[in-house]
């Protein structure tokens, strides 16, 4: 096999695992899942969406008590496939207010911050177009054991999430990332499950403490 024809492989090889890796249908069986969910106050509840840190939550409810809170995480995702499922998985069910945990992914898998801001703008818009009225907020993706390496990146995604919630009233940026870090500004290593990159429960009692202050009256029970 020439070098030419090896090399021309190599890149059909790679690009049908790129395309297979970015088909959003292959969250369909998790989607029929929270589609199953029973039906939450129209108007008057909260949906979380987003990646794993999101579905892996399973102590949002109790965390929040005095609101209606709705998990819809769907594990694995990025903001385009937020965005593809955005209308069945969230919009449909008219909530005043969304946070979404989505970018983690997304920069893991080579997206730049550019195409992570398109993808964000795109489901902001068509939240706006749903209900003007609907409160958004962005958390911040946050750090990890397994991705430092990708600090950098994270820090400018988190830098330009944060510029865009401020251009609208109703969108607001959660910073996840601040409290996971120590003095010396390294991410703490006792809040994460044995894979170093998902969160234990110590994890998710930061995110209870940083979150809580966004949530809104809209949901409370």
């Amino acid at each position: 096999m020439s070098k030419r024809v090896l090399t021309i492989f190599i890149s059909s090889v790679l690009s049908c695992l790129y395309i297979q890796a970015q088909d959003p249908l292959r969250f369909q069986s998790q989607i029929r899942e929270l589609e199953a969910l029973p039906e939450a106050t129209r108007g008057a509840h909260i949906i979380f969406t987003g990646s794993s840190s999101i579905r892996m939550w399973k102590t949002l409810a109790e965390d929040f008590t005095e609101h209606e809170v709705v998990n819809k995480g769907f594990g694995g995702s990025q903001m385009s496939d937020l965005g593809y499922y955005l209308e069945e998985l969230v919009l449909s069910n008219e909530p005043c207010q969304i946070f979404i945990y989505e970018g983690d992914n997304d920069l893991n898998a080579g997206k730049t911050t550019d195409q992570i801001l398109t993808d964000t703008r795109e489901i902001l818009a068509r939240v706006q177009k749903s209900n003007p009225e609907t409160q958004v907020v962005l958390i911040s993706p946050k750090p990890s054991v397994a991705r430092w390496h990708l600090k950098v990146k994270y820090e400018d995604l988190n830098k330009q999430l944060r510029l865009l919630a401020d251009e609208d009233p109703h969108w607001a940026f959660a910073d996840v990332w601040s409290p996971a870090l120590d003095k010396n500004g390294e991410v703490l290593k006792d809040i994460f499950i044995d894979d170093n990159l998902h969160m234990n429960a110590k994890g998710y009692a930061i995110w209870k403490e940083t979150i809580e202050p966004f949530l809104s009256s809209c949901a409370k029970r």
